[in-house]
């Protein structure tokens, strides 16, 4: 397996020629560089202009490896060929190195870049990038392989330390200046250490949209408003980015979402990428992005629902009370629904990211996981209900699968002797990780020195537990029996958030197709369809029919079904492709439309053909789409019809809104 790794940008707040000044000096050795022994120049020229450096060294470095792996490998010191190009017109350097000990059997790719900064032409920019592939070594190459990349991400953190101490040294000089390249017979540019803007990269707000649309990540923008990261993880989060930014053709999830997946998976890029697809689906599927600002909860809820936000806990993360004990389970179910408390939950969660990042904004530093308070003075028997541990364990079931790494403590207080009944019940539900989060305090524990105190500061603390801060929690209680619903209400109630859709899925072999078919009566309609790619790579057909259909084979084929048009059908024959075909990608969400030109039988097809090749193949023995579909009257559509005339419209609705 090969082992990669991808920094984000290091941004130097120096000119361009000053870091390259203090780049210079770590050769032919430097001592704050241990593991580099020595270098020498095999090849140097420049172009005729002289606006253009081309240097070649032979580097060598001490073999950092445990004394068995040294002698496995018989050497001490291994040598590696490294090509730059400097370009002082266009002020950037290149540079890239490869291995010469054992390039028979390992193979070491190293590329880095030093270029001016895109927003401030005064600032300096660093990016780098390595490749290690062990082909055959001994039968340690998988083990070779992952100590390999764990020194090299050892020995790189202090890359940007290292130009930092040269920089000082030409201070310590009195080089404070120096002139950039001209051509001859123009006026020299001396930049002066003096001059430069200091203006943070990151500005105010990370939410600004120049900053959120970049691919690449800012060293500084991740500490401020992600959180202190190792290089491992910073080189992980920057490779998940790159690699969603290739595949969604729209506003890619925030930083924080994607390192919260990654956190989930152990920083395993394709586990949290597999995650992560599901989940915008999901959101989609229900519109859990409007939530927000479309739902409105029933005044039962807003009264007996005993829990809220409640300031911040001694951290800064927003403090979250859930009085458990006083909640009847039974009478909210009975009163609203499954469905309702399952969006109340959603809705909690999706409070708890929006006070996240407004903490990040006021505290001055990255909060991304909020603190959660359960009360369970009064828990008894009756909370043990069926159908309300039932509701429980869907709600732990979605928010564990689309709110990753969003709990940062639960305090669970006034444990009762019910309660490891219930944890038994619910605790298999809770992954290894949530669950170390947990902190237990039994009768009145919570009171005690190195309680509720070394989390929840004494103005914060809630006067149903003792402090002088008044909350405006609920106090929860019975629900009165003449607010519950019939039978018949509660099967309109019906859960919507796990189960029922307008969207539709479909599972396909190789070979197989999913016909959709729609009966235009008149021109001027316009049909519409958006669908996801869950699983490989599909193909995507718009046709309209040349031959009649029978009246059984169109119904039987509204909803869709597998292989419904014969092998036989010839194009131009028995139907025409109205647009061009379109390849999706595992991943990918399409959304477009069609503007219907005569009145006939239309079909939208998926297949999965053996000609779609790519990287996935063979890792999925299934494709699998969810798609929706519309037909609209042209007297019943109000929209611009311009916008309606390509079926190409190839962007993420995932991640849109």
């Amino acid at each position: 397996m090969v082992q990669e790794y991808q920094s984000p940008v290091r941004v130097y707040k120096y000119p361009f020629e000053i870091v390259m000044a203090a780049y210079e000096r770590r050769f032919p050795t430097s001592h704050l560089i241990p593991v580099f022994v020595g270098s020498e120049v095999t090849a140097d020229s420049t172009s005729s202009d002289g606006s253009i450096r081309t240097t070649e060294r032979r580097c060598k470095l001490v073999v950092e490896a445990p004394y068995l792996i040294k002698k496995i490998i018989g050497v001490d010191f291994v040598y590696f060929i490294q090509k730059n190009i400097l370009n002082m017109r266009e002020r950037y350097l290149n540079i890239e190195a490869t291995n010469e000990t054992f390039s028979n059997r390992v193979h070491v790719l190293e590329t880095c870049r030093y270029y001016v900064h895109p927003e401030n032409s005064e600032w300096t920019c660093y990016e780098q990038s390595a490749l290690l592939d062990i082909k055959h070594f001994l039968g340690f190459e998988h083990t070779m392989e992952k100590l390999g990349m764990k020194q090299y991400i050892h020995n790189i953190s202090k890359g940007k330390e290292i130009i930092e101490y040269y920089i000082d040294e030409l201070k310590k000089e009195g080089i404070t200046s120096v002139p950039r390249w001209v051509s001859n017979g123009d006026d020299q540019l001396c930049v002066k250490l003096s001059e430069i803007n200091q203006v943070s990269i990151c500005k105010d707000s990370p939410t600004n949209s120049d900053t959120q649309s970049k691919i690449w990540l800012e060293d500084e923008y991740i500490k401020r408003y992600i959180g202190e990261l190792t290089p491992f993880q910073e080189s992980k989060l920057v490779q998940f980015k790159k690699q969603l930014s290739q595949l969604q053709k729209s506003k890619l999830p925030s930083d924080t979402t994607l390192l919260r997946f990654l956190r989930a998976t152990d920083f395993n890029i394709e586990k949290a990428r597999e995650n992560l697809l599901q989940s915008l689906s999901w959101r989609k599927k229900h519109n859990i992005d409007n939530i927000l600002s479309e739902h409105e909860f029933p005044e039962v809820v807003k009264t007996y629902f005993p829990c809220g936000w409640h300031y911040y806990d001694k951290e800064g993360r927003p403090l979250y009370i859930l009085r458990l004990g006083q909640m009847d389970v039974k009478g909210l179910l009975k009163s609203v629904g499954e469905d309702c408390l399952l969006k109340q939950a959603m809705h909690i969660c999706e409070e708890g990211l929006k006070l996240t990042k407004e903490a990040t904004h006021t505290s001055g530093k990255p909060i991304t996981t909020w603190c959660l308070l359960v009360d369970l003075e009064g828990l008894n028997i009756r909370h043990l209900w069926r159908p309300g541990v039932s509701a429980l364990l869907r709600i732990i079931e979605i928010v564990e699968s689309n709110y990753p790494e969003t709990l940062g403590t639960m305090l669970i207080i006034r444990a009762p002797r019910v309660f490891p009944v219930l944890w038994t019940l619910v605790s298999t539900f809770i992954n290894e990780t949530t669950r170390t989060k947990f902190l237990f305090y039994g009768g009145n524990d919570y009171q005690a020195s190195g309680g509720l105190d070394e989390f929840i500061s004494s103005e914060y603390m809630p006067d149903f537990l003792g402090g002088k801060c008044i909350s405006k929690i609920p106090e929860g209680g019975f629900v009165p029996k003449t607010l519950y619903l019939k039978d018949g209400d509660l099967e309109k109630e019906a859960c919507t958030i796990t189960d029922e859709s307008i969207y539709e899925s479909v599972t396909l072999t190789k070979g197989q197709s999913h016909e959709v078919f729609v009966e235009v009566e008149e021109s001027g309609s316009i049909i519409t369809w958006d669908f996801d790619v869950m699983r490989q790579d599909i193909s995507f057909n718009v046709l309209l029919l040349l031959i009649e259909v029978q009246p059984s084979t169109l119904l039987s084929c509204t909803r869709g079904n597998l292989n419904t048009m014969e092998k036989g059908w010839k194009e131009g024959e028995h139907y025409e492709k109205v647009e061009q075909t379109i390849i999706c990608h595992d991943g990918e969400s399409i959304q477009g439309s069609h503007l219907v030109s005569k009145s006939g039988t239309y079909v939208l097809q998926w297949y999965w053909s053996s000609e779609n090749t790519n990287a996935t193949i063979g890792y999925h023995t299934k494709a699998k789409i969810m798609y929706y579909y519309e037909m609209l009257k042209s007297a019943d559509y109000r929209g611009s019809m311009s916008s309606l005339m390509s079926a190409n419209s190839k962007f993420s609705s995932l991640s849109n809104r």
